[in-house]
């Protein structure tokens, strides 16, 4: 996938993985019913912030990461029919082992 899209300074952008549409005992939940999820993969992420002495500081999460970030972060952004949510890194909780 190719974004034409660079986040700034410690921002990610990231696509939230799709809720899940039925229960393990396999009760079908309809959209009104569900929440959008707090889980996505990282899709692009800025180059970092300065600290005090102006030394460039990167970011811990990287593009294909999958990370839990919290319910109200970032603001939510549609390029070529897609959604996406760019967020502060700060918002992100933490990142997913494979």
């Amino acid at each position: 996938m190719s974004v034409k899209f660079r986040p700034l300074h410690d921002r990610v952008m990231l696509q939230r993985e799709e809720p899940e549409t039925k229960t393990a005992s396999g009760i079908i939940i309809p959209d009104s019913a569900t929440e959008k999820p707090m889980k996505g993969k990282v899709v692009a992420v800025g180059s970092g912030l300065r600290d005090e002495s102006g030394k460039l500081i990167p970011l811990d999460v990287k593009a294909g990461d999958v990370v839990l970030f919290s319910k109200w972060s970032g603001t939510e952004i549609t390029m070529d029919g897609e959604e996406y949510l760019v967020m502060k890194e700060s918002d992100i909780m933490g990142v997913l082992a494979a």
